[in-house]
């Protein structure tokens, strides 16, 4: 990392525009399986009180059924974010029928895929869409891939600070062109150093049996039920998890907004041999929504993305083509399982100081083999991320884990010294402090303590996630919440039902000519 870093520090500061960092927004998206009380997962449909699953906006579903996703609105700081999410959580828990939210990123003991169902969002034209590509995901990467879970970080920065900012750069474009810019810069150099977020947050370094039945691997056996690699940090994001051979030959490294859309654009428009053998419509029955590399913008599977909100019936990609870049997810983190939510306060003040390092460092693009470089380094994280010694390639040769992360930590901790200055607290120095002991002593990790805890009390991987899974809802259920936003969450629910069967009486064209149009761009 260069010296860029701390310049761009000191330049915000002697411009003033380092007060409008405290306007940055985060949010946060939060997946969960449902299970019963033995563990297995639920059959039963989404549950009615937390409303439609096509139209709440805080409580849905991703690919099954089963498959809970909560999402906090944009708020000023990470706490409140956290706090929205336990509110969600305990609201949520009083609408399930003697059920539980699975507290890791993968699944429970699923002995049969076929059992997974896949999510439903009623008879609209709309409803049947979401559905029907999830039944693409099935034919295209089988439904146990579907059931892992993840967090996702959304985080942006306010239009006023994308203005001083551009003003100190000497930039003449227009703003939505700046902040567009600057965003990919950000991703590219947090593509760069995001093995680090999963050697600090990674939480999934076992999984049950089940999840590999039938597939050769080259896990470890921890008893007869639970599958391992001892210094693994995150199986949910290695080739085990969210892999996919017709995207890897997409190589999009997020160096501009134009190439980023040219490529995604590319992909939803080429035919994949492979998915053409699947059919689309068979025998009367849609197996996907096309055959092309990908359905729809959605299923590229990557670890960040460039956002942009849409209108109803705006297609992702068409807005951030109009519109720019408003905001980005991060979508490595792992649920940690020790935490009620899967994630907390402290975390977030590290992934702040993170990303706004990311905007000030390197301007340079991603060459390919830089791109190669960092899949390796990933790929080294994911799976040996905690063995004594293990290297990383850099541009300007190899160095240990430790060696870089430490480097790397130092300039995280300008940024939080700024952002203290800024907050008028010490609260992100000492975030970035805590993270930087997880380098010196690596059995503080997540991905340590999973293991740990699970030799330690001789259960299996699904028999420790399921008494996680206990302890958390009772910590739930004993939450004081905020009665306000309770209110709010029931509301929603029952506005999101009368806005699904406004949906379906609307329709007025069948849904293979909904589809068709909807295709056609």
């Amino acid at each position: 990392m260069e010296s860029n870093l701390e310049q761009q520090l000191e330049r915000l500061v002697e411009t003033g525009t380092s007060p409008l960092l405290e306007g940055a927004l985060r949010g946060i998206e939060k997946e969960g399986l449902r299970v019963d009380y033995s563990g297995h997962l639920s059959q039963k449909e989404h549950p009615a009180g937390l409303g439609s699953a096509l139209t709440n906006t805080t409580v849905t579903t991703d690919f099954s059924e089963a498959l809970l996703e909560f999402v906090t609105p944009a708020f000023v700081n990470g706490a409140a974010a956290v706090q929205f999410l336990e509110n969600l959580h305990h609201f949520s828990y009083g609408q399930l029928d003697e059920e539980l939210i699975w507290a890791g990123s993968m699944p429970c003991h699923i002995p049969d895929a076929a059992a997974i169902p896949v999510a439903r969002y009623g008879s609209s034209n709309v409803g049947r869409l979401k559905h029907l590509y999830r039944v693409g995901l099935e034919h295209r990467y089988g439904k146990m891939m579907q059931t892992i879970a993840g967090i996702h970080y959304n985080f942006s920065l306010p239009d006023d600070f994308w203005l001083s900012f551009q003003e100190q750069q000497g930039k003449s474009d227009s703003l939505q062109s700046f902040r567009s810019s600057s965003y990919f810069k950000m991703i590219r150099n947090f593509r760069r150093n995001s093995w680090l977020l999963l050697y600090l947050f990674g939480a999934s370094p076992a999984v049950d049996a089940s999840f590999l039945h039938g597939k050769s691997h080259t896990l470890h056996s921890m008893g007869d039920r639970t599958l391992y690699l001892p210094f693994a940090t995150s199986l949910r994001m290695s080739d085990l998890g969210y892999s996919t051979k017709a995207q890897s030959s997409l190589n999009i490294c997020f160096n501009h907004l134009d190439t980023f859309i040219a490529s995604i654009d590319k992909a939803l428009h080429t035919p994949y041999p492979p998915y053409e053998k699947i059919g689309v419509k068979v025998d009367g029955h849609y197996r996907q929504l096309n055959s092309n590399i990908l359905q729809i913008e959605n299923e590229y599977y990557s670890d960040i993305r460039p956002k942009r909100g849409t209108r109803s019936g705006e297609k992702p990609l068409a807005a951030l083509r109009a519109k720019g870049v408003e905001y980005i997810e991060v979508r490595l983190l792992d649920i940690n399982p020790f935490l009620p939510v899967g994630i907390d306060r402290r975390q977030t003040l590290f992934l702040d100081a993170f990303l706004i390092s990311c905007l000030f460092m390197s301007d340079a693009v991603l060459c390919p083999a830089e791109c190669r470089m960092v899949t390796d380094n990933m790929q080294k994280v994911l799976t040996r991320g905690r063995e004594p010694g293990l290297q990383l390639v850099t541009p300007r040769g190899e160095d240990t884990l430790a060696g870089i992360g430490r480097a790397l930590i130092e300039k995280i901790k300008m940024t939080g010294e700024l952002l203290d200055r800024v907050h008028r607290t010490k609260d992100y120095t000492m975030a970035i402090d805590e993270q930087m002991r997880k380098l010196e002593v690596p059995d503080l990790t997540p991905s340590a303590r999973v293991l740990s805890a699970l030799q330690k009390t001789g259960l299996g991987y699904t028999e420790w996630i399921l008494q996680q899974s206990r302890a958390h809802k009772e910590f739930f259920q004993g939450l004081t919440a905020d009665a306000a936003v309770l209110q709010d969450l029931v509301g929603a629910a029952e506005e999101s039902v009368r806005k699904q069967q406004l949906l379906e009486a609307g329709d007025t064209v069948n849904f293979d000519q909904f589809l068709a149009a909807y295709l056609a761009y």
